[in-house]
């Protein structure tokens, strides 16, 4: 049984099937430590080609790998802050976030706004920040 925290849907998957469909268990409390220290510390390679760029970066999030998530998220982050991001880009890096938080949350026992507190802070040490996102145009 699987309870989906942002809609309070449940879900019945027989366990055989669980991988075949891509599911996976939550990451562990100390994985997440290294989810944020990637936030922290991690090094980034990023392409100037918009659509190279966001190639990458959707088959990094269909992964289902945080630290990917993590790599898309702390990208597009430091892209903002020397441009705009496209529509589709600051969807994704919402999406990222919301991955983040979420798994983080769960896998810490802890709230959303405190795990995104965690988020946020690592980002800090890295000198960066979550762009402000403004609704119904682009900056």
């Amino acid at each position: 049984m699987i309870r989906i925290v942002s809609s309070d849907l449940r879900v019945m998957v027989p366990q055989s099937n669980a991988e075949s469909v891509g599911l996976r268990s939550v990451m562990r409390s100390n994985d997440t430590t290294k989810v944020l220290g990637f936030l922290e510390r991690g090094k980034l390679n990023c392409h100037h080609d918009w659509k190279h760029r966001f190639k990458e970066n959707s088959e990094r999030m269909r992964t289902g790998s945080l630290l990917e998530v993590a790599v898309v998220l702390k990208s597009l982050c430091s892209l903002s802050r020397s441009k705009p991001l496209s529509f589709r880009e600051k969807k994704m890096l919402e999406r990222a976030k919301y991955l983040l938080v979420s798994e983080m949350a769960t896998a810490r026992s802890t709230s959303a706004e405190s795990a995104e507190a965690m988020v946020l802070k690592s980002l800090a040490k890295a000198k960066l920040q979550f762009p402000i996102m403004q609704e119904g145009f682009e900056q």
